[in-house]
């Protein structure tokens, strides 16, 4: 069908509609993915808004929707950590390809000062987003409390500090894969397993840590004695490791609740002249594919899926916007150990 030629002009929806010989009405449903469309009238709508170089009003059609289909991912964390640690990367990356999936866009939010915070609190109560993914773990972080109130569907990355009631959020089971990384060690017939731990004020690590201590039956003096805190970095491990080296020089084996730490113990490890595995074994935690493949020895390290959970979270966020029903408000993904030569 032909369609006025309106020389410099925009084009409208009205435009997009004779073009593809359907209503105004059937157009807009085709722009706003109704399932209330034929698949003959989606086909030839979208061509006319190709052929056209149509370009919706974003801002009107927000209005109408209440929708902005953008969903914030927000991390409270210091800057170079988000960038030193390959982690956060993965859970970036994932998190814009799964969105891009859904038609959203994702808008990163990094936030650790107060500033930062009351910036990130008007933002997200401001209507520019229709939903958050956050990640809060550290114990008295303001944003968790900001998060809760907000007033619309948040879901958290990892267990965040203070009561569940009425969150969701979806974990990785830190204690089964501290438990699971311990008890391999043990059954190699490994008799004095240590442990770099993460920081005492993230929830992963403790659960880490609880995983350790349940496989060794350690008591606290033993505790305080066969782990150290390496703060989830390659330095703080080496510094860790250095530190059990001393307090306990017969130990044979290592639980490095990350694998940015179990390349520092390595580090450490090989500097005291100790050998990997014949010496000391080691295995650590994430199973980052550009980290633990390429150490030497290759490192054996409890796998959490990254990809997964972000993929679990955005189908949670993404429910709770359309009001959908959400079946587990908390979902706990399951841990396995990767073995390689380092155990």
């Amino acid at each position: 069908m032909a369609v006025p030629s309106r020389q410099g002009a925009r084009p409208t929806l009205e435009d997009v509609a004779a073009r593809a010989g359907v209503s105004r009405a059937t157009a807009s449903r085709v722009l706003n993915s109704s399932p209330r469309v034929s698949a003959a009238a989606q086909d030839a709508v979208n061509s006319a808004m190709h052929d056209l170089g149509y370009q919706p009003n974003l801002a009107a059609r927000t209005l109408v929707t209440r929708r902005t289909d953008a969903v914030a991912v927000v991390f409270s964390e210091p800057e170079p950590k988000i960038f030193d640690d390959p982690h956060f990367s993965r859970l970036i990356r994932a998190g814009a390809r799964a969105l891009a999936e859904a038609n959203a866009q994702m808008v990163l939010m990094l936030v650790h000062s107060p500033e930062d915070q009351a910036r990130a609190q008007r933002f997200l109560a401001g209507g520019h987003v229709d939903g958050a993914l956050v990640f809060a773990p550290h114990q008295g972080d303001q944003l968790s409390a900001v998060a809760r109130k907000l007033a619309l569907p948040v879901v958290f990355g990892g267990r965040p500090w203070g009561s569940l009631r009425g969150l969701h959020l979806v974990d990785n089971d830190n204690e089964g894969g501290g438990r699971a990384a311990t008890a391999h060690l043990l059954g190699l017939g490994r008799r004095v397993v240590a442990s770099v731990t993460g920081p005492a004020d993230e929830l992963s690590a403790t659960d880490r840590l609880a995983g350790w201590r349940a496989a060794t039956g350690a008591d606290d003096a033993r505790t305080a004695r066969l782990t150290e805190n390496g703060g989830y970095t390659r330095e703080g491990g080496a510094r860790a490791m250095t530190e059990l080296l001393a307090r306990a020089p017969e130990l044979d084996a290592v639980f490095a609740a990350s694998d940015l730490m179990a390349v520092g113990a390595l580090d450490a490890l090989r500097r005291a002249g100790r050998r990997v595995p014949e010496d000391v074994a080691v295995v650590g935690f994430d199973d980052h594919p550009m980290i633990a493949p390429h150490t030497d020895p290759p490192l054996s390290s409890i796998r959490q899926d990254a990809e997964n959970q972000v993929r679990h979270m955005i189908r949670q966020v993404l429910s709770l916007r359309d009001g959908e029903p959400v079946r587990a408000k908390r979902e706990v993904l399951p841990t396995v150990l990767v073995r390689r030569a380092s155990s």
